[in-house]
């Protein structure tokens, strides 16, 4: 394969250039469609860096046909591990999707739908919810036990202001939640002197994290997108 003078000058300059410089000629060696063990025939890298380097690096398909033909091998092109576990989540929004029928006329299920619209954490896999108020952590983990998983087991962490009383802040929340076998994270503890509000809560904020949701969260995104359009609020699915 022709590199081009450039490649060529910057190739035996190797033992001048910054990691930088390194990192940037072997993520271009490998955009031309080279195979890492091709790209280190060139460049003295361990492939452990190369592979770091070039993780965002994307090859057109006819260039891993390329790289099949000239080597013989797979090496360096990327496999695709995760293609049963998509299959699965389709099922899983699927189905989701399915039971709203029976379940929109139920208000208990619209309640702590719209509550997690509003209030959930939408970062994919973790359903958690925090809130100061301990009746929307009540419907939050009265919601999952009804609809996504009666043996629903919850961390807790809270964040609290300095000067709070962490115990008895623990204690409250475990009261007000009903969640006495919580564990709880490490609590958040946000310093004096911020400029935030003064009339900080005596308890603070308390977060409730679903354990093992990664299903009840894609389900949960699927409820929220199909009722949103069945009030024809048009959003897109997480």
């Amino acid at each position: 394969m022709e590199l081009g003078a450039d490649l060529r000058a910057r190739i035996d300059s190797w033992d001048t250039l910054s990691r930088w410089e390194k990192s940037e000629l072997g993520k271009d060696l490998r955009r031309l469609g080279l195979s890492y063990g091709e790209v280190m025939d060139l460049i003295p890298v361990k492939k452990s860096t190369l592979a770091t380097w070039c993780r965002h690096v994307k090859l057109a398909e006819d260039q891993y046909e390329a790289i099949r033909r000239r080597t013989g091998s797979r090496q360096g092109i990327p496999v695709d591990t995760q293609w049963k576990r998509r299959l699965e989540i389709e099922r899983i929004r699927a189905e989701a999707r399915l039971r709203v029928g029976e379940l929109i006329d139920q208000p208990l299920w619209v309640a702590g739908t719209i509550l997690y619209w509003a209030e959930g954490a939408k970062t994919r896999n973790h359903l958690r919810l925090n809130n100061a108020d301990p009746r929307a952590l009540r419907l939050f983990i009265r919601w999952i036990r009804e609809y996504l998983n009666p043996d629903a087991r919850f961390t807790m962490q809270l964040h609290l202001h300095e000067g709070n009383d962490e115990r008895l802040a623990m204690r409250y929340w475990t009261g007000e939640t009903g969640l006495k076998d919580a564990n709880f994270h490490r609590t958040f503890v946000k310093p004096a002197g911020t400029g935030h509000r003064k009339n900080h809560l005596a308890h603070g904020i308390c977060t409730v994290t679903l354990r093992e949701g990664s299903d009840s969260w894609h389900i949960a995104m699927e409820w929220i997108y199909t009722l949103a359009n069945e009030f024809g609020l048009e959003i897109r699915p997480n």
